[in-house]
């Protein structure tokens, strides 16, 4: 396994712990798209760049873009009451 991978896989895990460990919420959903995004690198150094596509568009892109939205409806819904 290269160095790059290795870096790769590291971020990773630090994200994820990052991600369960923090309490701000938009926080943990940054990090799970940086996660998500990383992932998709590494599909990309395993030589599988479908992967690599489909983890990109919706793991990081669609996923991501979908928890924010969620977040910032739960944000309004709070300010109301």
């Amino acid at each position: 396994m290269n160095n790059l991978a290795i870096f790769i896989a590291l971020i990773m895990f630090l994200g994820a712990v990052w991600t369960v460990l923090t309490e701000d919420v938009f926080k943990a959903i940054v990090i799970f798209g940086i996660v998500s995004l990383m992932s998709s690198v590494m599909f990309l150094l395993m030589q599988a760049p479908d992967v690599a596509i489909t983890e990109a568009a919706i793991g990081s892109g669609i996923t991501t873009a979908l928890f924010i939205f969620t977040y910032k409806k739960m944000e309004e819904r709070k300010d109301e009451r």
